[in-house]
């Protein structure tokens, strides 16, 4: 098996005229936490896009598992196991907990779009949600309203929802966005446990979350790749220091 689970080449986007993603040649190991980062502007979403096929790629490849992904529309990637949660949490606020969790799994019993159904057939997946809802924190919430929940908590149950369809590659865009300390804490613990036995490619601003759980980084600026490694040498790296600038460059700095 390759030690690279996603590998792009001269991945590039354009957009008429102003190209956001530049020859962006991105490997991603498997078993790693890999943080893609940059200043504001720099391509990191449209990247997320273009893996995800909610965009289509002007030039350049992308590969999954040793297959050409490129052409694939973006339930073929998801079902390859590629699941992507977004910048802004994305549950269903009027289903349950448990609900949320248990759509995930439902691609595995052949009733995904069965939506009209009872769902007593579905009770016996209810265990399942229940081990993802403890892993996440979660399991003395399951009968609220997905709704109701703390910000922090929302972004937790979109990391079950996601872990319930059994991802090969969790893209997980800024996921801790918009937080207090004490939610970026919990999440940030939650992920390291999620990447135990999985692959996890994330964009995130903070740098603090990035020195403490990235196994590696790849810098982004104005499209293209600035820069890549672990945190020491990327955080030190002269053209990653000025990219950033001002507080942002502070901020690596202080992260260590």
């Amino acid at each position: 098996m390759s030690e690279l689970i996603l590998e792009t080449r001269g991945l590039s986007k354009d957009f008429k005229g102003f190209t956001a993603v530049d020859g962006v040649d991105l490997q991603v190991r498997r078993g790693h936490i890999h943080a893609l980062i940059g200043p504001n502007g720099a391509g990191k979403t449209t990247c997320f896009n273009l893996l995800t096929k909610f965009l289509e790629p002007t030039r350049g490849s992308i590969h999954f598992e040793g297959h050409d992904i490129t052409k694939e529309r973006p339930a073929q990637i998801a079902r390859r196991g590629v699941i992507r949660s977004f910048q802004i949490s994305a549950v269903f606020p009027n289903l349950t907990v448990l609900e949320n969790v248990r759509i995930g799994l439902q691609r595995f019993t052949g009733t995904s779009f069965h939506f009209w159904r009872g769902l007593g057939g579905l009770s016996r997946l209810d265990a399942r949600v229940m081990e993802l809802l403890e892993f996440v924190d979660l399991h003395g919430m399951a009968h609220l309203k997905a709704g109701e929940l703390p910000y922090g908590r929302k972004r937790a149950l979109e990391i079950a929802s996601t872990m319930a369809m059994e991802p090969k590659l969790m893209l997980l865009d800024e996921p801790t966005q918009g937080m207090g300390h004490e939610d970026v804490e919990r999440v940030t613990a939650l992920i390291k446990r999620v990447a135990e036995g999985r692959t996890v490619l994330m964009v995130e601003h903070n740098m603090k979350v990035v020195s403490r759980i990235a196994d590696r980084i790849t810098v982004l600026a104005r499209g293209a790749v600035l820069a890549e490694g672990d945190y020491d040498t990327v955080s030190r790296h002269p053209d990653v220091l000025q990219a950033y600038m001002g507080s942002e460059s502070a901020a690596l700095e202080g992260a260590h």
